[in-house]
């Protein structure tokens, strides 16, 4: 909340804005910044409802927040005229009404957690952290990416370019969303089993899970592959030949990386149930860190925009082949 009410210019500056959209990303950053706290709660009272013997719930707080802030988008952006302004107002409200549909577990009897008077504990707070932070990359590495990206394609081919990823990430962050789905789905399920030393069962989730995610992977990918142009133009409404170009080839490049993404996405989330900390950090700061940012800027500078694109894929490949070694070793250690 602090750095969107003072630092929000400063952010708009490193992030490379320039003047034709150094206002409106001014504005964005402002506000959705506000709201951090509203975004973080939520995030962890989905988690207890979930874990609490209520998925349904959770699910349907999700479901309602993510589509209030799409009926809010119209809204507030064509009837109310706000712009930008109204974008970021409607996606800042989706949170609280997500908390709001949530509230009915607490209020009522069925819960099992309650806020009570307790000392805090050093070794509880050690574990949160390290196994939380896995979940902490995973959910940001799409970010740095995608600032990243941002950095190298502006250099590259300019705004267009930039309006060109725009497309491709805001795609590529609804196909993540649905791996991240599929992981926390199996998440209490492998704790639980886990907890009761039923090694069998969490090898039968996780591959349940995986063949769940290469039969999404595949018919997402070569719907990409059949029908690039037509996607692309539902967000090239100004019909711009060369945004249009660099937005297809790139969704067909860059998407080559999706069952490497969703099997990283997967496992890391599988050895955080298990109490796998150093694995599951291993795979989370290697795709959102370590290999993807030194990857994209050596490919950028070899193969220009090409080599942006499939700097991803190769990432997501290279993380892929280091999950397995690590997923072997917990194996032949008798550690499922």
């Amino acid at each position: 909340m602090l750095m969107g009410a003072f630092l929000s210019e400063n952010l708009t500056h490193l992030l490379r804005a320039d003047n034709e959209v150094f206002s409106m990303t001014k504005t964005y950053l402002q506000i959705i910044l506000l709201f951090a706290p509203f975004f973080m709660m939520n995030d962890v009272l989905i988690c207890f409802v979930r874990n609490d013997c209520n998925p349904r719930l959770a699910m349907a707080a999700m479901l309602i927040g993510s589509l209030s802030n799409v009926i809010l988008d119209y809204i507030l952006i064509f009837p109310l005229q706000m712009g930008i302004l109204g974008a970021v107002l409607a996606t800042g409200l989706a949170p609280i009404i997500s908390m709001c549909i949530m509230s009915k577990h607490w209020i009522g009897k069925q819960n099992n957690f309650h806020l009570l008077k307790t000392k805090p504990s050093r070794e509880l707070t050690r574990n949160t952290i390290l196994l939380g932070i896995p979940s902490f990359i995973t959910e940001i590495a799409s970010g740095i990416v995608m600032i990243v990206f941002n950095y190298i394609i502006l250099r590259l081919r300019g705004n267009i370019g930039v309006a060109a990823y725009g497309i491709v990430a805001n795609l590529s962050l609804v196909v993540t969303s649905i791996y991240t789905g599929i992981a926390q789905g199996i998440q209490p399920l492998t704790s639980r089993a886990y907890g009761y030393g039923k090694n069998e069962e969490i090898k039968r989730i996780l591959k349940y899970a995986i063949a769940t995610m290469l039969i999404l992977s595949s018919c997402i990918y070569f719907t990409f592959l059949l029908i690039a142009n037509p996607i692309v133009e539902i967000f090239n409404s100004e019909r711009n030949a060369q945004l249009q170009q660099i937005a297809a080839a790139g969704l067909i490049l860059y998407f080559i990386a999706i069952p490497f993404v969703g099997f990283n996405i997967i496992l890391s989330v599988h050895f955080t149930s298990t109490e796998k900390a150093l694995p599951a950090q291993i795979v989370s700061l290697s795709r959102g860190f370590f290999i993807v940012i030194p990857m994209t800027f050596f490919l950028s500078y070899i193969l220009g925009m090409t080599g942006v694109w499939l700097s991803y894929p190769i990432t997501e490949f290279t993380v892929f082949v280091i999950g397995m070694i690590l997923y072997k070793r917990t194996c032949k250690k008798g550690k499922n």
